[in-house]
């Protein structure tokens, strides 16, 4: 009789200690088939003194370790293509948190390395992974809704003032539209199409600082849907994924709020509760609308981002979030950052490859 061996844990190194990556430690931990073997940060050895890893003041001593499969790399929002490169070049496959860079010509230099070293790096646009984002994906692709006519998203929430204390946070490279509004925007890309244009309103009065803390956004798709956002890290609201969800615990859970409202020519959908409104039969204005809701997998979206890197990092699955995909969100990010500038509508125009 043949017995099959079950491969042994993914042996993990984080490089970043911050909010991210003590967050990511903790996925791990709970993770049967990952394990954390090691911390790079330069500034605090809190996470691998508190774990019982070593802690590596230079990344570059983490990727060289005997022991290191692959990373996660989550440290501030500039160093992440640098790190995302060191990390093709020591042939570590990386879980790179988002954005996947600062710019769009920045991650094309990460897609130009990604293609010719043949690197393998999944981006972390966690929310793809939850399972109410594969639920609505099949029922739109399964033209439940009939044609995606409009998408209005929300993420609205107060940031505590002791998340700005990082410098980072308060200046170019950081801002609610990079760090938040960007989720957003890569998942209405991930279950509606391409973003073509945008028009984009920011203000930092609330917070003074030197990013925007509100932002109102309009984006026009492929398909000839439009959709409007509209993000702030400065309200008190229980409008957001983080509020409705239940991804991750810190966030107290708002059942009753809506992050999305997606709707088509043959019904609507509410998300993450995936209300469903429809007409039975004939369908117009003056007839009442039927509401059902469909049944979702258990399950969050780190849980599920883990268990797929594991995949990808041991050759078994294809990265969900390429560079290349992550970078077309960004483009538009920053389309709609030129268009906050300029009051201008703004056409988002393909990335061109730049060499490393």
């Amino acid at each position: 009789m043949s017995t099959s061996l079950k491969p042994s844990p993914l042996r993990i190194g984080i490089i970043g200690a911050g909010v991210m990556g003590t967050k990511h430690a903790e996925f791990i931990d709970r993770e049967r088939n990952a394990t954390l073997v090691g911390v790079a940060d330069p500034f605090s050895t809190t996470l691998a003194d508190t774990v019982g890893v070593p802690n590596y003041s230079d990344y570059h001593d983490l990727l060289a370790a005997p022991d290191i499969d692959a990373v996660i790399i989550a440290n501030p929002n500039g160093e992440h293509v640098p790190t995302a490169l060191a990390a093709i070049d020591a042939g570590i496959p990386a879980l790179l948190e988002k954005p996947v860079a600062i710019s769009a010509n920045e991650a094309s230099v990460l897609s130009t390395a990604v293609d010719e070293a043949g690197g393998v790096v999944l981006v972390g646009h966690h929310r793809r992974h939850h399972p109410a984002v594969a639920a609505a994906r099949e029922m739109i692709r399964g033209g439940e809704l009939g044609r995606i006519v409009a998408v209005n998203g929300m993420w609205l929430t107060k940031k505590s003032d002791q998340y700005f204390e990082q410098p980072w946070r308060r200046t170019s490279g950081a801002g609610v539209m990079l760090i938040n509004l960007v989720h957003d925007l890569d998942l209405v890309r991930y279950l509606i199409g391409e973003v073509t244009t945008v028009q984009a309103i920011a203000s930092n009065a609330a917070r003074g600082y030197e990013v925007e803390d509100t932002a109102a956004v309009i984006v026009g798709f492929d398909n000839g849907a439009v959709g409007t956002f509209i993000v702030s890290d400065t309200v008190v609201a229980p409008w957001g994924w983080d509020q409705s969800t239940q991804d991750d615990p810190q966030f107290p859970f708002s059942p009753d709020a809506s992050s999305y409202s997606i709707a088509g020519t043959e019904g609507s959908l509410t998300f993450p509760q995936l209300g469903h409104y429809y007409h039975d039969g004939e369908s117009n204005w003056n007839l009442p609308l039927s509401r059902r809701f469909r049944a979702i997998a258990s399950g969050d979206s780190y849980t599920g981002q883990l268990r797929h890197f594991i995949d990808v990092a041991r050759g078994t699955a294809a990265p969900i979030v390429t560079v290349d995909d992550a970078a077309a969100t960004l483009n538009v990010i920053e389309s709609a950052h030129r268009s906050a500038e300029t009051g201008a509508l703004v056409a988002v125009e393909p990335v061109q490859p730049s060499p490393r």
